[in-house]
């Protein structure tokens, strides 16, 4: 088990409790979850995205499952790209509030990462963004991504991570100070958006994450820093080494 699957905040907690704390975070945001990321990143969270989907090569017969996919942003990029994509998330109000904004429209199931509801080895590509850290244990779903992904299938994760020196005061800075008062602004959840910057902030960094994906079977693990590494990447593979 991780360090972070069964810790929230400063005290240990069942994963009941984790789970629990989690939805009523998710569910609290939904309305305005898009937007708020907006101001939170100044819009760059769009960027990485964008730069996510294109980073990832697929053919037209994969099966393509986007893990914790809330609102469907990311499956809606690849829809547009003629990708067959499934979201799977445990909060329905998020993906309700994505089929509600949005004309175009993508296959929703409500479950959680540690119990996926697909065979063995029956999936070509799963893709995450900003969602494995928000896992009650984050190692169960990778060992849960494993074994649903197909011998040649490829795992895609876009995290928050560490930033380079130069960088990391001021990021720690507006982390700590700033996106609660905005969460507080926008969004009226003041303690959700506390909640996120907390599972930011304990986040394992590319070397740590590389070793969770490693240790739950994965092989070819890389990474790839974007921005200074605020955000980052992680690639792994279920082949053999």
């Amino acid at each position: 088990m991780s360090k972070l699957d069964n810790t929230f905040g400063q005290q240990t907690v069942s994963q009941q409790q984790r789970e629990e704390k989690i939805r009523r975070v998710f569910k609290l945001v939904a309305p305005r979850y898009d937007l708020m990321n907006d101001f939170m990143s100044f819009g760059t969270h769009r960027i990485w995205k964008r730069f996510f989907v294109n980073f990832i090569d697929f053919k037209s017969t994969d099966i393509i499952v986007d893990l914790a996919g809330g609102t469907g942003d990311i499956a809606r990029k690849f829809v547009s790209k003629g990708a067959n994509v499934i979201v799977v998330d445990p909060s329905v109000e998020m993906m309700r509030a994505g089929v509600e904004a949005n004309s175009l429209q993508v296959v929703n199931v409500a479950a959680i990462g540690e119990k996926l509801p697909f065979a063995d080895n029956s999936i070509d590509k799963l893709t995450i963004s900003f969602g494995i850290r928000n896992m009650t244990s984050m190692s169960d779903a990778l060992k849960e991504i494993h074994r649903v992904l197909k011998p040649d299938g490829q795992y895609y994760c876009l995290e928050f991570s560490r930033p380079m020196m130069p960088i990391r005061p001021f990021y720690n800075l507006y982390n700590q100070y700033i996106i609660p008062r905005l969460g507080a602004l926008v969004a009226g959840q003041p303690e959700a958006y506390q909640y996120l910057i907390e599972s930011i902030r304990r986040f394992p960094d590319q070397e740590e994450m590389k070793s969770l994906i490693e240790q739950a079977g994965f092989s070819k693990v890389t990474y790839r820093n974007l921005f200074f590494g605020i955000a980052c990447i992680h690639i792994g593979s279920n082949e053999s080494p």
